[in-house]
């Protein structure tokens, strides 16, 4: 498996990032055909400090192969594209092959 972790900075406007995230961009991830796994959640910290980022996202692919595919596909070019509505405070993006653990 081939994972994409995505790590969104805090927003201006936290509200109207959700909606545009929840309501837009995530069913954007999920038209990729290759995806096997889309999940993602709001940031916070055992302390009720505020947390580093304000939402992470995790996509799982089958192989690197297979998401470079997706990433290249229209449907990958759609969601890349939508970024720019939306995640203006900045977001980083990490990629790595799973390794299991013990």
């Amino acid at each position: 498996m081939y994972r994409l972790v995505a790590t969104y900075n805090h927003p201006e406007n936290p509200a109207k990032f959700l909606d545009h995230y929840e309501n837009v961009h995530a069913k954007l991830a999920l038209n990729q055909k290759g995806i096997r796994n889309f999940e993602w959640g709001m940031c916070s910290t055992a302390d009720g400090a505020a947390p580093p980022h304000f939402l992470v996202a995790v996509c799982d692919w089958d192989s690197k192969e297979a998401m470079l595919a997706d990433m290249s596909s229209p449907e990958g070019q759609e969601g890349a594209a939508d970024l720019e509505n939306f995640a203006g405070a900045g977001v980083s993006f990490d990629f790595y092959e799973i390794n299991k653990g013990i």
